[in-house]
């Protein structure tokens, strides 16, 4: 596959585990003996999995290790941390880099997924979990705020009035909340959660890759840009290929049809 073959190659990193398919890159994170708290390493590593997929875009599938998605950021380094620190948006950078890759990002969630984790979450286009899910941000109650991507993310996706009890109050959501608040999609059994992700990674492999890639963007764009963006994206997709190959395809299934009809 080239070099980005080798440059996600599970030897590169150590906070990550990492496999690379044709169509999809499998990332868990590696941090059990934390819970997976996001560290700086973890931080950088990501960096790298996101240049790779800038670079050739594939659908990508996060998850944790050993029955937890990540517990947060790590807070002994947190702690540490200082204005200057906060200026960089060490977590919000990356997270804001993963919402914008090319290609869908489906979350996998199992067990503690707060904090940072929580908006690694937020930042997916698609999350299902366990019956285990813990998801929400207790930043408030160590002293600081949700500041990598909750604080604006959350209430787009699950509203107002519950994004702040889970921003303001501490609000921890269990699986069937989270399901009832639209913020994950699906529940799986802990052992079936990644044959699901791959489900819904397979269903977005038959999509022609361009009219996904493009159609993320356009969903993501501002309002003002609609609806001169959707026109100038259609305008693309209309000279693709593939898209005179599949509707050519589907005319001719059409027609099959009609003919088996009439014998």
């Amino acid at each position: 596959m080239g070099s980005d073959s080798k440059l996600l190659s599970s030897e590169a990193f150590a906070t990550l585990l990492v496999e690379e398919r044709e169509d999809r890159v499998v990332v868990l994170i590696n941090r059990p003996e934390v819970r997976n708290a996001i560290d700086q390493q973890m931080v950088d590593e990501l960096h790298v999995v996101c240049a790779a997929l800038e670079r050739r875009p594939k659908i990508l599938i996060i998850a944790g290790v050993e029955g937890v998605f990540a517990s947060g950021a790590d807070i002994s380094q947190l702690r540490e941390r200082r204005r200057d620190d906060a200026l960089l948006g060490i977590n919000s950078t990356i997270f804001v880099r993963i919402a914008k890759l090319p290609m869908p990002v489906i979350a996998a969630l199992d067990g503690y997924c707060l904090g940072g984790g929580a908006e690694l979450a937020y930042a997916a286009d698609f999350r299902i979990g366990t019956p285990t899910v813990r998801i929400g941000n207790p930043e408030t109650g160590l002293g600081i705020l949700a500041a990598a991507g909750a604080s604006w993310r959350l209430k787009e996706l699950v509203g107002e009035p519950l994004a702040k009890q889970i921003l303001l109050a501490g609000l921890v959501l269990r699986a069937e909340e989270a399901l009832a608040a639209h913020l994950i999609t699906g529940i799986h059994d802990a052992p079936e959660l990644m044959a699901a992700a791959h489900n819904l990674a397979d269903r977005i492999g038959q999509q022609d890759p361009l009219a996904v890639r493009i159609t993320k963007s356009v969903f993501h764009a501002p309002p003002d840009a609609h609806p001169v963006i959707d026109q100038l994206a259609q305008a693309i997709l209309f000279e693709s290929e593939a898209k005179f190959e599949r509707m050519q395809a589907f005319l001719d299934n059409k027609s099959a049809n009609r003919k088996k009809k009439k014998a």
